[in-house]
């Protein structure tokens, strides 16, 4: 493709370059056992890897809702780093704010084509594709539903690029009670208040860790006699001096499962867990 004249060509790349600024770094190294690791915190051995883009942009077919798409060329694309509210199906009941964020997302892809950034992972277990979008004007549709509200991040190790503005923009977006951080379904829940019975979506559970235990597979934090979040030990390198946090009051923020004893909530990077006092 020709350029009608270098001018043109400098804009494009200086768009180019402004849009890949905003990343997080991504490091990886090799541990004493021979594992990989990776991380947006630079370790002594580590590497940087750089990331292969695509930048072809591609039209949408259909928008699922808030974070999955479908693109003409038939891939199924899931917005990597956010979770959006689940809308109505057959299986599963509408939740605050799915609708909300279809809508939104729809909208923004009207008349335009979109652009993939991959991370680490390029697909989930679904075999949808995992990506960034960005649109034709340059918004970065994951960043952007988070900061409206309308998503909570989901990070997934060793995903990690724009985590920290993504983080941010949570952050932003919950103090100023946008979206979804102004409707009852999302205010934090007691430990002593999940049952069977509501245990169902994205959850925000307080309790103090009263102790920590390990296993060959994972380190626990035990909430309360039934509630306890899970980390397994491939993810213990991003969270620091996890000690410090018995005795303190938290917020876990995922999925919680049921087993036999009580529930438990697995959580894979420290973003998800928020410290009270």
């Amino acid at each position: 493709m020709k350029y009608k004249s270098t001018h043109r060509l400098s804009y494009l790349v200086l768009m180019l370059l402004s849009q890949l600024s905003h990343a997080t770094d991504i490091f990886k190294w090799t541990g004493a056992q021979g594992r990989q690791h990776y991380s947006d915190i630079k370790h002594p051995a580590a590497t940087e890897l750089k990331l292969t883009q695509d930048y072809s942009y591609y039209p949408v077919q259909k928008v699922y809702d808030g974070d999955t798409v479908l693109l003409t060329d038939g891939r199924k694309i899931r917005l990597v780093g956010i979770n959006t509210p689940e809308i109505e199906h057959p299986r599963q009941a509408a939740q605050a704010g799915g609708g909300a964020a279809l809508q939104w997302l729809t909208q923004q892809l009207v008349n335009t084509r979109v652009r993939l950034e991959f991370d680490q992972q390029k697909k989930d277990k679904y075999k949808r594709h995992l990506a960034h979008l960005f649109t034709e004007q340059g918004l970065h549709l994951n960043l952007e539903l988070v900061r409206l509200g309308y998503a909570s991040t989901s990070i997934y190790p060793p995903n990690l690029k724009y985590v920290t503005a993504l983080l941010a923009a949570e952050q932003a977006a919950e103090a100023s009670h946008l979206g979804i951080w102004q409707y009852a379904e999302y205010t934090p829940k007691l430990t002593s208040e999940l049952s069977s019975a509501n245990k169902q979506g994205w959850q925000r559970i307080v309790g103090r860790v009263t102790g920590i235990k390990s296993t060959a597979k994972s380190r626990y934090l035990k909430l309360s006699d039934h509630f306890d979040v899970r980390i397994k030990n491939e993810h213990l390198q991003y969270f620091d001096q996890l000690q410090a946090l018995k005795g303190k009051k938290i917020e876990a923020r995922g999925w919680v499962n049921k087993y036999k004893n009580g529930f438990s909530m697995l959580v894979k990077h420290p973003g998800a867990i928020k410290v009270l006092e």
